[in-house]
């Protein structure tokens, strides 16, 4: 599985892009959301990717970020939704807006959406309203506190992909929160952390 690359931006057209890492290039179809966020040719580029797997052909996905790659895996697992009419709908609208949309049962606002009739609009409304409310209801205090669980969870797993039990993982994290700056990476909690057993 290609999950991201990094390289030159060798070219561009609209919704094609090739990136060229260390002189492989790769073309990927993006959204117009993602599309407009990219930097000149020539200048060095980092996208997320999704690989597509057909009998006939594989072909790649890129995304600015890692959200907008996930909306895109949620869309295609409906009935009635490829992969050409997910990047239609991320083209036209993003992450946040989409899930107001969905909380919202805003049926007209997703029909302007380019190939998105009535009843798809209604099918997304349906399968992914469990998934997106929680997204659309946040505050952004909201989201400081998820991303700041979020670091604290992936550091917790690194842990235990060293070998710790997720117990002792637990518990050498908040011991490195405690003694720790405010708003510490993933990567500075781990290394807190093991410092901390190494003095132990």
């Amino acid at each position: 599985m290609i999950s991201r690359l990094t390289g030159t931006l060798a070219a561009k057209r609209a919704p094609q892009i090739l990136i060229d890492c260390n002189g492989v290039g790769y073309e990927a179809d993006v959204s117009m959301t993602t599309y407009y966020k990219l930097p000149e040719v020539g200048e060095r580029i980092s996208i997320w990717t999704h690989l597509l797997v057909k009998d006939d052909s594989h072909s790649l996905v890129g995304f600015d970020d890692e959200q907008e790659r996930r909306l895109f895996r949620q869309l295609i697992r409906i009935s009635g939704v490829g992969p050409k009419m997910a990047l239609a709908i991320l083209s036209g609208i993003d992450e946040r807006q989409f899930a107001l949309c969905i909380a919202n049962n805003d049926v007209a606002m997703l029909t302007r959406l380019p190939g998105v009739g009535k009843k798809t609009a209604e099918r997304l409304i349906i399968e992914m309203r469990d998934k997106l409310d929680v997204i659309a209801a946040e505050t952004p205090a909201q989201q400081v506190a998820n991303a700041g669980r979020s670091v604290v969870n992936e550091a917790i797993e690194a842990l235990q992909a060293l070998g710790y039990r997720p117990a002792d993982a637990e518990k050498m994290i908040s011991s490195a929160q405690r003694q720790g700056e405010t708003g510490a990476s993933a990567s500075q909690l781990i290394k807190k952390a093991l410092q901390s057993m190494v003095k132990a």
